[in-house]
């Protein structure tokens, strides 16, 4: 095995196919100011008196992706939830789910082969239209409200439809007819049976 020419390694250098950059794709926490505190520190009154380098280590400037889903969460559910103690209603599980959601869909749009994420997105989707489509039957104010904060876009599942089939239409026609059978038999007892009751009223 010979070693290759300077000119003939050039020419499989030039020839190698040039890697895509991966454009940054925006984030639903971009909006979340690096000074503020993570979850958990910003009702304790210590941290107004601590150390500039601890209050950075106690910020989102050094926060995880994680820690800044919890913030972000919190967020979403102040913005809907019925009351300062409300963690539970359908407005706050819907908040925690579009966090998730957006969330997965970032992810996705980095590495769209994970099929993993892809179908406990796809979970979580059809959860939360249950739960805006039973919020929509049942509080209708309450559900303009959670899609107009959260930004959520709901449509309408679509009609019932059954593909109509030449085996579909013949089977219909034969309990049709089946039916119209079993009325013309039941006719005499039906009208025994009026006779009976007219004759039961007027006495």
């Amino acid at each position: 095995h010979q070693a290759c020419s300077p000119l003939v390694q050039t020419a499989r250098w030039y020839a190698r196919p040039v890697s895509k950059r991966r454009k940054d794709i925006p984030s639903h926490l971009d909006d979340l100011p690096p000074t503020m505190l993570k979850k958990g520190y910003t009702d304790v009154p210590a941290v107004n008196s601590v150390d500039d380098v601890v209050k950075r280590l106690l910020s989102l400037e050094m926060a995880s992706q994680k820690e800044k889903m919890k913030v972000k969460t919190q967020q979403l559910v102040e913005k809907v939830r019925r009351s300062p103690n409300d963690n539970g209603s359908f407005e706050v599980q819907i908040a925690v789910l579009t966090a998730k959601i957006r969330t997965y869909e970032e992810h996705l749009q980095k590495h769209p082969k994970d099929k993993s994420n892809r179908r406990h997105m796809l979970m979580d989707i059809d959860y939360r239209k249950k739960l805006l489509g039973y919020l929509r039957r049942v509080r209708y104010d309450a559900f303009e409200n959670t899609c107009k904060q959260l930004n959520i876009q709901y449509s309408l599942p679509p009609a019932y439809s059954r593909r109509i089939t030449k085996r579909w239409l013949v089977k219909k026609a034969f309990c049709r007819r089946v039916f119209e059978e079993v009325q013309k038999l039941k006719a005499p007892e039906r009208l025994k049976q009026r006779q009976e009751w007219q004759a039961r009223a007027r006495a």
